[in-house]
């Protein structure tokens, strides 16, 4: 059985919530998207390729997610 259209659709909005979230901080992932082999694939779950991203761009996103809610490091 194929993905239903109801979780292909979650997987794409999904991709575009992280594509908005990444640019408020600065940040382009290029080739974010739903992997296209999800579209055919049976269960489970439709996955997200994160694509090839440049080595500074991967350091700024470590050191965003090691930032609490205050901008404090952890």
């Amino acid at each position: 059985m194929r993905h239903s259209a109801d979780c292909m659709s979650d997987a794409e909005d999904a991709v575009t919530e992280l594509i908005e979230a990444l640019k408020q901080n600065g940040l382009v992932f290029p080739s974010v998207r739903v992997e296209v082999a999800s579209y055919a694939r049976e269960s489970p779950c439709p996955l997200i390729e994160l694509g090839r991203t440049a080595v500074d761009t991967v350091r700024r996103l470590s050191a965003l997610l090691r930032r609490d809610e205050g901008g404090a490091v952890r």
